[in-house]
């Protein structure tokens, strides 16, 4: 996450923040017909851009347009045309998401104005251009806002303490400016170089056990009122909003998923911290969690073993009920998504260096997920209580196999569910595209 935050601040190249208002829509690039998959893809932007990470809300509440992050600054991508304007022109401004009860996008700004280690939040009518300043947020990032947009939430470390420590990066900071993170280098137990993917792990293992003091904290939009909601010594991360209720919260212990309890709830009052999914075997892994449209899920990879069993899996938050979808080794992903209708899920595949070590996984995917019944309605006595389980029909509807995986298609569906956005360096530079769902 914060090596995305850099990422799209090196984006925002020209400097000083200033407002939009009134100016021509700049039509798509270009648009085809993937010859592999046969669906319409559409690349949105021309001199580079990056929508937003996977589980970060970027669409309006009417679902008429879209914010993404370009050379520019921040623009607004209207869907029924793919045109697009910009909203926000600044150097040190980093989009954050869109509200899910007013047409707002929220923005961080690290300005020279800005005391040593504070960011002040503004947020810019999607609209009329309107910027307007939220909160100063003197320690910390913020990560998502409520479904009512009244409370910020954060994340702060005592320290900061590079995933990659200077000196053993294979290549300088553009590959930062290119991936959204650092090129990991790390040798192993027999002194050989490592993968990325390996260095990678090595990395998070020791950003885990520094130690460093954390908090998730809360801001009050109308009152600037800080609260802490958790403090650990755990690496804490990945903090989300519900999209439908105001006080919960998903959070994360970040670190190599086989060693960490990764996926928690809790309220932003404190209370009703939860253990979403318990290890029940080594090796076992979950992660990149996220809510389904309603709220009323929480969906993550699962894999049992990691790198040999491959699950998108389900908790509904209500009852604890858990349903496993079954995903071949080509077909797991970096991220899964679920489409608006709750018919549908996407997945953004993966590249053989990564966790599955999938020999032909670089499509973007559609899944359309199909429950295995009991035989002839024969039931066990306690199959409520049971895993319910299911598999994917599973279509590729873009080809990524000149892309480049460092960089995270975070695949997202627009509010009608007719579209699919990513990101993507198939054609070189990083710029952000939308494929057709159906053919």
């Amino acid at each position: 996450m914060k090596g995305m935050r850099k990422f799209l601040l090196a984006l925002a190249l020209v400097s000083g923040t200033a407002l939009f208002s009134g100016s021509a829509w700049a039509k798509p690039v270009k648009q085809w017909t993937d010859p592999l998959t046969g669906h319409h893809v559409v690349r949105i932007t021309e001199t580079g851009g990056a929508s937003l990470y996977f589980h970060q809300n970027s669409y309006t509440p009417q679902g008429d347009r879209m914010v993404i992050s370009t050379a520019e600054g921040i623009s607004v991508v209207t869907l029924t045309d793919w045109s697009v304007r910009p909203l926000v022109k600044g150097k040190d401004i980093q989009l954050l998401f869109t509200g899910r009860r007013t047409r707002t996008a929220y923005y961080a700004s690290h300005g020279r104005n800005d005391a040593a280690g504070s960011t002040t939040i503004f947020a810019a009518d999607i609209d009329s251009g309107k910027v307007r300043k939220v909160a100063t947020v003197a320690r910390g990032s913020i990560g998502s806002i409520n479904a009512d947009e009244t409370l910020l939430l954060g994340q702060w470390a005592a320290s900061d303490k590079p995933l990659q420590p200077d000196g053993t990066q294979k290549a300088g900071p553009e590959i930062k400016q290119q991936f959204g993170q650092a090129s990991y280098a790390a040798n192993g137990p027999d002194g050989k170089p490592l993968s990325f993917a390996e260095a990678k792990e090595v990395r998070l293992n020791e950003r885990l056990e520094a130690k460093i003091p954390m908090e998730i904290f809360t801001i009050d939009i109308r009152t600037g009122e800080r609260k802490v909601v958790v403090a650990s010594t755990d690496w804490l991360n990945h903090v989300q909003f519900s999209p439908t209720d105001p006080g919960l919260i998903i959070y994360c212990h970040e670190g190599p998923w086989h060693k960490v309890d990764r996926i928690w709830t809790i309220r932003t009052d404190g209370s009703g911290k939860t253990l979403v999914h318990r290890r029940a075997m080594n090796m076992e892994i979950a992660g990149h969690e996220f809510f389904s449209p309603d709220g009323k899920w929480i969906w993550y990879d699962l894999q049992t073993p990691r790198g040999e069993v491959f699950w998108l899996a389900g908790y509904e938050l209500a009852t604890g009920k858990r349903k496993w979808f079954k995903v071949d080794r080509n077909m797991w992903s970096v991220h899964y998504n679920q489409a608006p209708g709750l018919k549908l899920f996407s997945g953004d595949g993966g590249d053989s260096e990564m966790v599955a070590h999938a020999p032909d996984g670089k499509y973007l995917y559609l899944f359309s997920p199909r429950d295995i019944p009991d035989v002839v309605g024969i039931h066990a006595d306690n199959a409520d209580d049971l895993i319910s389980p299911g598999t994917f029909d599973a279509e590729k509807i873009v080809d990524m196999r000149k892309h480049d995986y460092r960089l995270e298609p975070n695949m997202t569906f627009t509010p009608d569910g007719k579209w699919i956005v990513f990101r993507s360096n198939m054609e070189g530079s990083n710029q952000v595209y939308a494929v057709e769902v159906t053919k």
